[in-house]
């Protein structure tokens, strides 16, 4: 299937990461290269664009997209919580800004055997990178239902997680749950038919929870903000889009430390902790999406763009 991504906020990333012609910038997220392409627009002949992605379909996709720019980009098949590391061996001390989309890509959620998707039948999987051995079968098969409530109440805010996990249990006694459609079939058993009626695919919020799991995409996200706001250089810019409210909760409480890391009692006449300030939030409340984007690409009407600007 061809690699196929709207980019989300194009025109509120490109303006808020104030691109320079000269300058060097991140796409964390490289998907199908929808920012990229707009960000190498703006480079002069000594503008650089450094593209990660964890899934090598996307790279293969970005680098068919971006091939008129290929003098200034360079690939990398990789996660961008290990950006430090991957600047490090470029031999780059700073960059003027940095992009990530958080969200699934459109490619993913199409391509029915990465079993992203509750709206299609396919093997359990949700891996983006699909060199990891770790899969959504994985989970749904051998954690306990304790860690199965756990990760769905908490990473997909889903009221019925205790009775979803133990429907999840009790039915792989009888054979595994191999198949999205399965799960689904267990998810909608589990669910109350009234509380089935309102609201999202009763199997929505377990799915990104699963997901998540999978990803371990929580996990590695506050390090990755500390460390990317780390490698910026003066007044570059990190733009964060967001697709609920776990991780933009997450990112905001990231940049609010960010900006003001002080640990002192607030009662202390001064600060003695010795943290200082890496930057400023640019954004107070989060960017959303327009009412005409939202109607022309409905997976955008859960993003959030939050920006950090670097103050050395």
């Amino acid at each position: 299937m061809e690699f196929h991504h709207v980019s989300v906020l194009l025109n509120e990333c490109i303006e808020n990461l104030n691109i320079k012609e000269d300058g060097i910038y991140v796409d964390g997220t490289l998907g199908g290269g929808g920012h990229s392409y707009e960000i190498c627009k703006r480079l002069g002949k000594n503008g650089r664009l450094i593209g990660l992605d964890q899934d090598m379909n996307a790279i293969k996709a970005a680098k068919e997209r971006l091939s008129e720019f290929s003098e200034k980009v360079t690939f990398v098949h990789d996660n961008f919580s290990n950006l430090k590391f991957v600047l490090q061996s470029l031999g780059i001390e700073g960059v003027d800004g940095i992009l990530l989309d958080l969200g699934v890509s459109s490619h993913q959620l199409d391509e029915a055997e990465r079993g992203f998707s509750y709206m299609n039948d396919a093997p359990l999987d949700m891996r983006m990178n699909v060199e990891n051995s770790f899969t959504a079968y994985d989970v749904v098969n051998t954690y306990s239902a304790k860690e199965l409530d756990h990760i769905i109440s908490s990473y997909g805010e889903e009221r019925w997680s205790k009775r979803i996990a133990e429907f999840i249990v009790s039915e792989r006694e009888k054979k595994p749950i191999e198949t999205t459609f399965e799960l689904v079939e267990v998810i909608k058993k589990a669910v109350p038919k009234g509380a089935r009626k309102d609201g999202p695919h009763p199997a929505k919020r377990t799915f990104q929870a699963i997901r998540i799991e999978v990803n371990g995409e929580l996990s590695i996200l506050e390090d990755a903000v500390s460390d990317m706001t780390e490698v910026l250089n003066d007044e570059g810019r990190l733009c964060i889009i967001t697709f609920h409210s776990l991780e933009d909760r997450l990112i905001k409480n990231a940049f609010k430390t960010a900006e003001n890391p002080c640990t002192c009692p607030v009662e202390f006449p001064v600060c003695i902790c010795g943290k200082k300030s890496k930057g400023k939030v640019i954004t107070k409340k989060p960017i959303l999406p327009t009412e005409k984007e939202i109607e022309e690409n409905h997976r955008s009407r859960s993003a959030k763009l939050r920006v950090f600007m670097r103050k050395r």
